[in-house]
């Protein structure tokens, strides 16, 4: 009986049928005709209530619902959530589904309201979007059934309480990977860049097929063989590809729900696949006062999920950077020389200025591309007209933090460091062009 009274519900049709009751009740004693007809309304939606709950309770397990979730989320990216519904009634039921999703998306109006005929099945979808690795746990799914007569309902209540972990963007990897793989990078708007000369390993001569560049002709070959023979390149292979990533507080700030380290752990994963996958070897350091976590160069299957294991657990620390540990680390544990893509947020040229020693002798052992973001916040504060004067020092203030971001770069690159400023959502197209453009350069 306790499990029957905590699993029905009463809809507000019935409450409105109530009230028109009740008012009739209080005219009929000014009008005593209308007395009897009250009566036998009341009598007749009691009747109809007591008809309404025992259809829906003639089946001990009338539905049935599940919810599917992927093994884990993609943070940053749109995740798809199925549910699955089953009607075992023998006639039409409508039914409005509430579904417990974990605390961290914040959504307490997640509802569905959909009509299920008869012995029907149906699947639903909505979308989550993640902007923090870790744990999600989902709850109960719970869905209300209500027949034609809609007086009452009846609550099915799914245990389907789960964990599901958040890892870095790997549908973002996965994308670029396709596309890698099919040479359509240039839809994701990676450049196509032009290879300057021969930056790359010789492998075989092979006979000439139309297309072949002709400066690769090789003579003696066309003559031992009577026809027209070629050599053929490939680019270079098993060079060192490190991503840095600040941890310290610089790199706390948000933007679109993610902060910028969960942007520069989304991009290195990206840069990482992509150079496992053109034979690179793809490795990872990540610091902030200390040094956090050190994943060797490899080209090994594996590499990738070693990578992504390592990038789950990282977190924003409240310190600053010590570069310094960085560059011990880097000297005494990197021999060959690699592409080191340090991924940090300078706010001022002072900021930069303080540990500018230590990235020019990083520069001198391995290539280091250093990539800081764009406060795109501050564009349409620089867009703005202001008109009184509070406004005026505001704006000016703003030109000024825009305008150390472009002096940073400038002055890294008169030192022969190469930078890369980015707004946040074009970090790992940004990053991506850079690898295929020092590569294809043979500056790695």
């Amino acid at each position: 009986m306790k499990a029957f009274i905590q699993h029905l519900y009463l809809n507000t049709r019935l409450f409105y049928l109530l009230a028109v009751i009740i008012g009739s009740f209080m005219i009929s004693f000014m009008v005593p005709a209308l007395l009897a007809a009250t009566k036998l309304g009341l009598l007749l939606l009691l009747a109809l209530l007591g008809a309404d709950i025992w259809i829906l309770y003639s089946r001990k397990h009338g539905m049935e619902a599940q919810r599917e979730t992927p093994e884990k989320l993609s943070n940053g990216d749109q995740n798809p959530i199925w549910l699955s519904l089953s009607n075992y009634y023998a006639f039409p039921v409508s039914l409005q589904i509430i579904d417990e999703v974990p605390f961290q998306f914040q959504l307490r109006d997640l509802e569905f309201r959909v009509s299920l005929g008869q012995r029907e099945e149906k699947r639903l979808k909505y979308l989550l979007r993640p902007v923090k690795r870790g744990e999600y746990h989902f709850g109960a799914l719970n869905v209300y059934v209500s027949t034609f007569l809609g007086l009452a309902r009846r609550r099915y209540q799914f245990s389907q309480a789960e964990m599901v972990p958040c890892y870095p963007s790997y549908m973002q990897m996965r994308q670029y990977q396709l596309l890698a793989i099919s040479n359509r990078l240039t839809e994701m708007g990676v450049k196509k860049i032009r290879r300057l000369g021969h930056t790359t390993e010789f492998e075989q001569v092979k006979e000439y097929v139309r297309g072949d560049d002709y400066r690769t002709v090789n003579w003696k070959a066309t003559a031992r063989a009577n026809k027209l023979m070629v050599n053929q390149y490939i680019d270079e292979r098993s060079q060192n590809v490190y991503c840095l990533i600040d941890k310290s507080r610089a790199m706390k700030m948000p933007f679109e729900g993610l902060s910028l380290l969960d942007y520069a752990i989304n991009a290195s994963l990206v840069v990482a696949n992509i150079a496992i996958n053109k034979h690179d070897k793809g490795g990872l350091i990540t610091f902030s006062e200390k040094i956090g976590t050190h994943v060797p160069a490899s080209n090994r299957a594996i590499q990738i999920n070693r990578i992504m294991e390592v990038l789950y657990n990282q977190k924003t620390r409240y310190l600053e950077a010590n570069y310094s540990r960085l560059y011990s680390v880097v000297k005494r544990q990197v021999s060959q020389r690699s592409l080191m893509i340090l991924f940090t947020n300078f706010e001022s040229v002072s900021a930069m200025r303080r540990q500018l020693s230590y990235l020019q002798q990083l520069n001198r052992m391995h290539l280091l591309v250093v990539i800081f973001f764009e406060n795109t916040e501050l564009q349409e504060l620089l867009d703005s007209h202001p008109t009184k004067l509070e406004d005026i020092y505001i704006k000016t203030i703003g030109e000024n933090f825009a305008f150390e971001k472009k002096l940073i770069v400038k002055e890294l690159e008169q030192h022969g460091i190469i930078s890369i400023l980015t707004p946040p959502q074009n970090l790992t197209v940004n990053t991506v062009n850079k690898y295929l453009e020092l590569k294809s350069r043979g500056m790695i």
